[in-house]
This record gives C-alpha cells, sequence and structure tokens, in this order.
C-alpha cells in the first residue's frame, strides 16, 4: 500500500483529498502545515507528499526545503498543489525539486491519475 502525506490548512480539501486516496488503496496521512508534514518524516518515509504551499507555521517551499535535504527521501514524489497559479510561482516550486504543481481548482481524477504515472 502506497503511504502518502496530504497538507494542507483547508479542512474540506483535506477530506476530499483523503477519502479519494483511501478508496483508491492508499494509507493516508493528513497534516495541517508544514510542521507536520516534518514530524511525520521523523518516523516514515511516505511515497507521495502533496503540499499546500500557503500554510501556517511552515509553508510548503520552506517544507519542501527541508524535505529535500533528507537523503532518505529522495525516492519520495513530491507534488504542490497550490493556488498560487501564477507562472512565476510554478516555475519557483518545480526548480526547488517539487516533482509537478497542480493549481486549484483541480480535478482529484487526473491527479490521481498523475501520481499514478510517476510510478509507471
Amino acid at each position: 500500500m502506497r503511504k502518502i502525506i496530504i497538507a494542507d490548512d483547508e479542512h474540506k480539501i483535506l477530506m476530499s483529498l483523503e477519502y479519494s486516496f483511501k478508496k483508491n488503496g492508499y494509507d493516508v496521512y493528513i497534516a495541517r502545515d508544514g510542521t507536520e508534514v516534518l514530524d511525520f518524516l521523523q518516523t516514515m518515509i511516505p511515497d507521495v507528499i502533496l503540499l499546500d504551499i500557503m500554510m501556517p507555521n511552515l509553508d510548503g517551499y520552506s517544507a519542501l526545503e527541508a524535505i529535500k535535504k533528507d537523503e532518505k527521501l529522495k525516492d519520495t514524489k513530491v507534488i504542490f498543489l497550490s493556488a498560487k497559479n501564477n507562472p512565476r510561482d510554478i516555475e519557483k516550486g518545480l526548480e526547488m525539486g517539487a516533482d509537478a504543481y497542480v493549481t486549484k481548482p483541480y480535478s482529484i481524477k487526473k491527479l490521481m491519475q498523475q501520481i499514478e504515472e510517476m510510478f509507471g
């Protein structure tokens, strides 16, 4: 079973993503900010991290920086899922090492397909 951490501070988004990923056989972990993501990473190595950028305490960019510094997470796919849809934001996210950048609003079905394709 693939493990996914979903990090977002919007409750409705967390609930719909959690439901969809569990239905598709994922082991789902919920984080409400970047700090909670890093807490999970102390004890587990997920296959995928869905990361919002604008979150309290620790934003998605800072969380991604910490993730990229950790050698044991080198195979973990990180996808930004953000309302920041400016081309500069998307470019910044990808340059920082995100595997993909999906803008809100998004299609859960397309997001699921994109993640499945990452694992071939």
